[in-house]
């Protein structure tokens, strides 16, 4: 995730005593005297965590840690601790006991992407881990059992909180370290006085795109949980193209700059349809002001950039084709109001008949409504579903026009099905997940499965070409085939373009985040299809021109 692990090891002859007994003290006092296990520690710590009313010892010994740091994947299965045991004996009879506290110190997470004594000691204290002096090192060992908990630091600054919680923790491992009669009561009253300077926390600095670093996070807390990540440990392989990340980086800050006027924040996302890999995310404008992810977190409605999930469902029917004829004329439905429900076209006029891709073409709206009641909205939103978009979807007429809320990354995840002829395999910014001692963990190979019509989907597919050869989207051309949708919604607060090549489709979305409308002329072909065109063009250049397959390499629904 961080390229690899941040660390640096050091023999056990160069870190400073203090640190040595202090982390002795809080993890396992008794470590010169068990074989690996000790169960009398267990009682021990179960007695002082009650007496103290929380947790301030654990029950593993420091050579079931390591072992479990080593060797045993990150999740919660039955047997664990007798696991641990046996292989902590294992341990301690093939090394001595100052090799495995080594081993321990080097091998230790101690939050902020830092592993090992050495760089822990340089990113907490600003100098070497021998150097270090008892208040450091008793506040160093406290923060062990719960790094990002304990630490000092709130991301990469010490603030009033963290540093009260880290104080506590100090205390509570020296007092440990009294009891031992490890230091005097005179020490200890000292360390706690003595004042700390810190140093600063970088590792995280080391991520070339907060986004990216957000977004697998976000993943692996999904299939892993908080306190497994938060141990640290894991080695992730990405699916992220450093080089379309910066370009998609540039084009976003070219884009943006354009639009300023009128849109506070601008996010593009990347996805390779034969994969379903996310190859490029920015979620934001600048991250340094903001983390915020707007492709994954922000729920945008995606206005006519939704009608294309329409069109598939009448295509997918076997009733419709691209040159099927539907009238753009004025129409009402009852949806239990009084008048009923009468959409209208974003230019106010009517176009008569016409065909199904020419009213795609141009975003109708009209024709988007007579399909949605003519197809059923609920068996739209049973597509959507299969799409894994998994955002509420209400059941309303004026749901083609885009009266619903998604994700960035939901669109172009869906868009990235329609782009591979209706296969789909499950998107993601993760390649593989291996622990440190290479145990796989994870592994997210594509697995595609058919879930569209691959007639209804390379139908849907030469629809969205006229959309930039000709009709909204032409701001889109990149000079190949390309497939794309613009969105603007009535109220002009968010603008799209999703789009597509067979080898890559991609998402732009534009608007503010307090969500003020962004004034009258607004557009998805406008402010953001731009932006696609020059983030494909630049992505592409070393790209053989692809072509899509025809609807008539594939056999028809109904036929």
């Amino acid at each position: 995730m961080h390229d690899e692990e941040n660390r640096e090891v050091v023999p056990l002859d160069k870190i400073s005593p203090h640190l040595k007994l202090a982390v002795l003290a809080i993890e396992d006092s008794n470590f010169y005297h068990h074989n690996g296990i000790n169960p009398y520690g267990i009682m021990r710590a179960t007695v002082i965590n009650f007496q103290q009313g929380e947790t301030v010892q654990g029950a593993s010994t420091l050579t079931m840690q390591l072992v479990k740091n080593l060797f045993l994947t990150p999740r919660r299965e039955l047997g664990r601790k007798v696991t641990e045991a046996v292989l902590a004996m294992r341990l301690e009879k093939l090394f001595k006991k100052d090799e495995i506290l080594e081993m321990y110190l080097n091998q230790v997470y101690w939050g902020h992407n830092t592993y090992g004594v050495e760089t822990a000691a340089r990113s907490y204290f600003n100098k070497s881990s021998s150097e270090l002096n008892l208040a450091e090192s008793a506040m160093m060992a406290g923060i062990i059992q719960a790094p990002e908990e304990f630490s000092p630091f709130d991301y990469n600054q010490v603030t009033e909180e963290s540093l009260k919680t880290a104080k506590e923790r100090q205390k509570v491992v020296l007092e440990r370290m009294r009891q031992l009669k490890w230091i005097t009561a005179e020490q200890k009253a000292e360390a706690l006085e003595t004042p700390l300077n810190f140093g600063k926390i970088t590792s995280f600095q080391l991520s070339r795109s907060p986004y990216v670093t957000n977004t697998v996070i976000k993943e692996l807390t999904n299939r892993f949980g908080t306190e497994a990540l938060s141990k640290g440990g894991m080695r992730i392989q990405t699916t992220i193209d450093l080089k379309l990340q910066e370009i998609a980086e540039d084009s976003v800050r070219w884009g943006h700059q354009n639009i300023a006027y009128a849109a506070d924040q601008m996010a593009l996302v990347a996805v390779d349809p034969r994969t379903h890999f996310i190859k490029a995310i920015v979620g934001g404008v600048d991250s340094k002001k903001s983390e915020f992810n707007r492709v994954t977190q922000a729920m945008r409605q995606p206005g006519s950039a939704f009608k294309p999930f329409f069109y598939y469902a009448a295509y997918a029917s076997g009733k419709y084709a691209p040159d099927s004829v539907i009238s753009d004329s004025p129409v009402s439905f009852n949806d239990g109001t009084a008048g009923g429900y009468t959409p209208q076209n974003y230019d106010g006029t009517f176009g008569g008949s016409m065909s199904l891709r020419q009213a795609l073409a141009n975003s109708r709206n009209i024709p988007a409504v007579v399909i949605g009641q003519r197809v059923g909205v609920e068996k739209v939103i049973d597509i959507c579903r299969v799409l894994r978009i998994k955002s509420p979807i209400p059941p309303v007429i004026s749901l083609p026009l885009g009266s619903v809320d998604l994700t960035p990354l939901e669109m172009v995840s869906a868009y990235a099905t329609f782009a591979n002829n209706g296969w789909q395999s499950e998107t993601t910014a993760i390649v593989q997940v291996t622990d440190s001692s290479g145990r796989l963990l994870l592994d997210n190979t594509p697995q595609p499965k058919l879930v569209l019509d691959p007639w209804a989907s390379a139908a849907l597919t030469e629809s969205l070409q006229a959309v930039i050869n000709g009709g909204t989207g032409t701001a889109a051309n990149i000079g190949r085939p390309a497939a794309g949708k613009t969105g603007t919604t009535s109220s002009e607060r968010d603008v799209w373009f999703v789009g597509y090549v067979p080898q890559l489709a991609v998402a732009v979305w534009a608007g503010n985040d307090n969500y003020a409308p962004m004034g009258r002329g607004a557009s998805g072909g406008g402010f953001v299809a731009p932006v696609w065109r020059d983030f494909m063009s630049k992505a592409l250049a070393d790209q053989p021109v692809e072509s899509f397959k025809p609807p008539s390499n594939f056999p028809r629904p109904g036929a």
